[in-house]
C-alpha cells in the first residue's frame, strides 16, 4: 500500500510543479514514520448471548489498511454497563490476527455488556479509537430486562462542505442526526429566511438513519434556518452558520476514476499563494503549490490509491488551515475479493450434514469462517470488517449500522454525506506544526514478556549466570541460561505458551545456597485502565413484572444455550473414550511430547532411549555411540572431543533444543538421556540458518525412565508464570456419531465457527450439521490478501 502511494506521490508533485517540503509536510513525515496507527476489528459468533454460555470472537489488527506488523499481543476487558470490569484477557497476535473466548458468568444479569480490545502501543494514542463493541446478555431470571429504546429524543446538526460558508458560492451541506436510541428512519428537511418561515428555499430527504445533503447559495444578510421533519411528527429547527461575505470554500465530487476539487473564493487577499495537502492513511498522496489554483479542477487519479478515507487541506502561505474535506476513495468501485465458495452439498433438513468449500488464496494465510442459521443476525450486521477497515477505525464518532455504507447496495452519496459531518482525528495540523506528538508510554512488547530481577541476600547478584528449567506441558523441560545486567535484572522476551509455565531456577555457581538466592518476575506489559465513558446503547432497562414471559427470541436462546451444552458433554465423553481407545507409537509419541515444532523435519532419524534402550549403556559419550549408525553422519575425535560432521560439513548440536558446545556432552549421562534425533536438513530451530543437526533430549518433565538424581528438581526454587489465556475450544455436533442422536432440541445459532481455517493448495473444506429449523444459512468468510492489500469478504445467504 505504502508503495502504491508514494509512486501516485510522485507523479502527481511533478505534474503540479516540486517544491521542497514544507513545515506541514515535514511533520506528516515525522507522524508517519515514527507513529503509526493501529485499530481494531472484532467478530463474535453470534449476535446476543445468554448467561453462562461461551462468547467466542477473532480479531483483525489493522495498521492503517493493511494487517499491523506492531503488535504481537492484544488486551481483551469485558465490562457491564456501569463499567466495572468482569474479566480480562492477554490473546496473542499471529500476522495481525487472533482469537480468544469469555466464558459469561451463570448469574450475569440481563444487559448490555462491552468488549474493550486494544494493544499496548494503541495505549499511546486517543482511546476513541480502542474497539468497544456492545452485547446484549439475557438472562430471564433477572430482575430487569431489556427493551429497544426506540422512542429517544434525536437531535440533528448541519454541516458545510469544507467549513466555510461563503455569500454567492454555492455550497453542499450536510445534516447529521444523532440519538440515544434509534434514530429516526425515514425524515426529511427544507431551509427557510427565519424572517420567511413559510417559504421553502430547498428541500430534501435523509439518505439513511445518519445523514441527509442539500445544497444552497447564500445571500449576504439572510438568516438561514434548517428545519427538519421525521415520520412521527417530530420537528427540529437548526439556524445554518452565519454568511461571510469572503472566504474560500472547497468543493469535491468523487468518482471511481478520479477525485475532483475546486476552490470558489470571494474577497480574499490578493496575491497569497494557497497550497492543497492530499492525505491517506497519514501519508501524503497529493500536493499542489500553483498560482494558479482557483483557476482550475484538479483531478486526482485513483486507480493506483487504496480504497479509503482521503483528506484534502487548504492551507494558506503561512500555513494556516483554511478549508478540510474528508472524501472517500471509489466509494463506487470497492475492492474486495471474494472468495471462490462450492457449495458442493447444503441440505435444509434437520441436522442434515452440510459442506462447502473455499479455493485457497495463496496471499492469505487462514480464514475465518462462520456459519449461522440464516434467520438470525451476526455482528457483522452492524459493524463489518470492511466498515471497520474503511470508516470507523479511524472516524470514532457515533454511526448507526456503519456497515451499510459497503454493502453490495450502498449509496456513494450518503456515505460522502457523512464524511462531509467529519474531521480527521488522527492527527491535528497545528499541534504537529508546532512539534507536539504524542508522548509514547507504551512499547509493544514481542508476545509475553517478562523483566525479572536476581537478588543474593537481598542484595542485587550483577553480572551473574542462571539457569531456567522450564516446564513445558506436553513438550517436557527446556533449560535456558540468563545473564544478570550491572543491577542484577533480566528479561525474558517472546514467551509464546497458554495458561501458566512452571520452571525452576538456580544459579550457575553451586556454591551459593538456594536458599539465599531469591528471583522476582514481573510481567513487561500492562493492562491499561479505560478512562473515558462507555458508548450509549439503543436499549435501556426495565423492571420485570411478576410471571413475565420471555420473548420467543430470548427463549430460543436459552434453548440454544442448553443444546450446546448437552453437545459439550457429549463431545467431551466421545473424546475421553476416543483416547483411551488409541493406539499411539511410543516413539512417535515420545517425539511429539519432547520436541517442539522448531525442531521437527520430515527428514529425522530418531532414537528411543525411553522404550529402548538402544544397547547404549556400555558407552560414556552419545555421539560415540552414533557412529555407524545415520548415514552421512561421522563422528570425530580429537583433542578429547567429539565432533559429528554430516556430509562433511560440522552440524550443531543441541542439548534439550538448546545449542551447546560438544565439550558438554562429556559431561550428560548416557542412562540420563530420553530421546536423540539427527536431522538432516533445514529446521526452523537451526541456529544461524543451519541445515541439519544433532539434538539430544534429557530424562525431564514427567519422561518415563529417572534422572541420575531423582530429587534434582525438588530441590530447585520454583515459580510460575502467566502467560496467554487460552481459548475454550468450540464444539460443533456431528450427527453422524450415535452418541448425539438423544439430543432432544437442537436450536443452535452458530452452526460453525473457525477462526484459522488455514489456507493450502487443496481446497479447503468446511462440514457442518444444521440446527432442527434452519431454512437458509448464513456464509461468513474473512480474510486479507497480504499481497494487494485487499480484504477478502464473503457475507450471504445460501440455500
Amino acid at each position: 500500500m505504502t508503495k502504491k502511494m508514494i509512486f501516485v506521490l510522485g507523479i502527481l508533485m511533478v505534474s503540479c510543479g516540486l517544491s521542497a517540503q514544507s513545515k506541514a509536510e515535514k511533520a506528516l513525515t515525522t507522524f508517519s514514520e515514527k507513529y503509526p496507527q493501529e485499530k481494531i476489528h472484532l467478530v463474535f459468533n453470534k449476535n446476543s448471548f445468554v448467561s453462562g454460555e461461551n462468547l467466542w470472537l477473532k480479531s483483525f489488527v489493522f495498521s492503517g489498511y493493511e494487517l499491523s506488523p506492531t503488535s504481537t499481543s492484544m488486551f481483551v476487558e469485558l465490562y457491564d454497563s456501569n463499567k466495572t470490569q468482569i474479566s480480562k484477557k492477554i490473546l496473542p497476535l499471529i500476522n495481525g490476527q487472533g482469537s480468544g473466548s469469555f466464558t459469561l458468568p451463570e448469574n450475569l444479569k440481563e444487559g448490555v455488556y462491552y468488549i474493550r480490545a486494544y494493544t499496548a502501543w494503541m495505549s499511546n494514542f486517543s482511546e476513541d479509537f480502542q474497539t468497544l463493541r456492545q452485547f446484549v446478555v439475557y438472562n430471564p431470571s433477572s430482575p430487569q430486562k431489556l427493551v429497544l429504546n426506540d422512542t429517544s429524543e434525536w437531535s440533528a446538526s448541519v454541516f458545510p462542505e469544507s467549513g466555510t460558508f461563503v455569500e454567492g458560492i454555492n455550497t453542499k451541506f450536510a445534516v447529521r442526526l444523532q440519538s440515544k436510541g434509534i434514530p429516526p428512519s425515514e425524515w426529511s428537511g427544507y431551509i427557510v429566511d427565519a424572517e420567511k418561515p413559510d417559504l421553502k428555499l430547498t428541500s430534501f430527504k435523509g439518505f439513511d438513519q445518519n445523514v441527509g445533503a442539500f445544497s444552497l447559495t447564500p445571500k449576504a444578510g439572510i438568516k438561514y434556518q434548517l428545519i427538519v421533519n421525521d415520520a412521527k411528527g417530530n420537528q427540529r429547527v437548526i439556524n445554518l452558520p452565519h454568511v461571510s461575505d469572503s472566504g474560500i470554500n472547497l468543493q469535491v465530487s468523487t468518482g471511481n476514476e478520479a477525485v475532483k476539487f475546486s476552490l470558489k473564493s470571494k474577497n480574499i487577499t490578493p496575491g497569497t499563494l494557497y497550497k492543497i495537502i492530499g492525505t491517506i492513511n497519514n501519508q501524503l498522496v497529493f500536493k499542489v503549490n500553483s498560482e494558479k489554483i482557483f483557476e482550475k479542477t484538479f483531478s486526482i487519479p485513483t486507480q493506483q490509491l487504496v480504497n479509503g478515507i482521503l483528506q484534502l487541506t487548504l492551507f494558506d502561505d503561512k500555513e494556516n488551515i483554511v478549508a478540510q474535506r474528508l472524501t472517500f476513495v471509489q466509494p463506487g468501485l470497492l475492492r474486495i475479493k471474494k472468495p471462490e465458495v462450492l457449495l458442493s452439498n447444503l441440505d435444509e433438513s434437520p441436522r442434515a450434514e452440510n459442506t462447502f468449500s473455499i479455493t485457497p488464496n495463496l496471499n492469505n494465510s487462514a480464514y475465518t469462517v462462520l456459519v449461522m442459521d440464516g434467520s438470525l443476525e451476526s455482528s457483522e450486521d452492524e459493524n463489518s470488517l470492511l466498515s471497520t477497515l474503511w470508516l470507523t477505525g479511524d472516524i470514532p464518532s457515533k454511526i448507526y449500522t456503519p456497515s451499510q455504507y459497503f454493502k453490495p447496495n450502498h449509496n456513494p452519496e450518503a456515505l460522502d454525506a457523512l464524511l462531509i459531518s467529519e474531521k480527521w482525528k488522527r492527527f491535528d495540523w497545528r499541534n504537529m506544526m508546532a512539534g507536539t506528538f504524542p508522548i509514547i508510554s507504551y512499547q509493544p512488547q514481542p508476545y509475553i514478556s517478562y523483566k525479572g530481577k536476581v537478588t543474593i541476600q537481598g542484595k542485587p547478584a550483577p553480572n551473574t549466570d542462571l539457569n531456567l528449567l522450564f516446564e513445558i506441558p506436553e513438550q517436557g523441560t527446556r533449560l535456558s541460561q540468563v545473564k544478570t545486567d550491572d543491577n542484577g535484572f533480566f528479561n525474558l522476551k517472546g514467551l509464546i505458551f497458554e495458561d501458566a509455565l512452571k520452571f525452576s531456577y538456580q544459579l550457575n555457581d553451586p556454591k551459593i545456597p538456594k536458599e539465599q538466592v531469591q528471583v522476582i518476575f514481573q510481567p513487561d506489559y500492562s493492562f491499561v485502565p479505560l478512562k473515558k465513558a462507555l458508548p450509549e446503547s439503543i436499549y435501556h432497562l426495565v423492571q420485570r413484572i411478576e410471571n413475565d414471559q420471555p420473548a420467543e427470541s430470548v427463549k430460543r436462546s436459552v434453548a440454544t444455550k442448553n443444546a450446546q451444552n448437552n453437545i459439550n458433554e457429549k463431545a467431551t465423553l466421545i473424546e475421553e473414550v476416543r483416547l483411551k481407545a488409541r493406539k499411539v507409537d511410543k516413539t512417535k509419541e515420545l517425539n511429539d511430547k519432547l520436541s517442539s515444532p522448531l525442531f521437527k523435519s520430515l527428514n529425522e532419524n530418531i532414537f528411543d532411549f525411553v522404550n529402548d534402550n538402544n544397547s547404549a549403556q556400555g558407552f560414556t559419550n552419545i555421539l560415540q555411540w552414533l557412529q555407524g549408525r545415520v548415514a552421512g553422519l561421522t563422528i570425530e575425535f580429537s583433542m578429547g572431543n567429539y565432533t559429528p560432521k554430516l556430509r562433511g560439513s560440522r552440524v550443531n548440536i543441541y542439548l534439550d533444543e538448546m545449542m551447546v558446545d560438544p565439550s558438554l556432552i562429556n559431561s550428560i549421562s548416557v542412562s540420563d538421556i530420553a530421546m536423540v534425533k539427527v536431522i538432516k536438513d533445514y529446521f526452523a530451530g537451526g541456529f544461524g540458518g543451519a541445515s541439519g543437526a544433532i539434538a539430544i533430549y534429557t530424562k525431564r518433565g514427567g519422561i518415563t525412565g529417572s534422572l541420575s538424581d531423582a530429587t534434582t528438581s525438588t530441590k530447585l526454587k520454583k515459580t510460575v508464570l502467566h502467560g496467554f489465556d487460552k481459548e475454550t475450544s468450540f464444539v460443533n455436533p456431528d450427527y453422524n456419531d450415535e452418541n448425539f442422536k438423544n439430543i432432544s432440541e437442537d436450536l443452535r445459532t452458530t452452526l460453525y465457527w473457525n477462526p484459522y481455517l488455514e489456507t493450502s493448495s487443496d481446497e479447503s473444506k468446511i462440514k457442518f450439521f444444521n440446527n432442527d429449523d434452519a431454512k437458509n444459512f448464513r456464509l461468513i468468510i474473512m480474510g486479507f490478501d497480504t499481497k494487494d492489500y485487499i480484504p477478502i469478504y464473503y457475507n450471504e445467504i445460501v440455500k
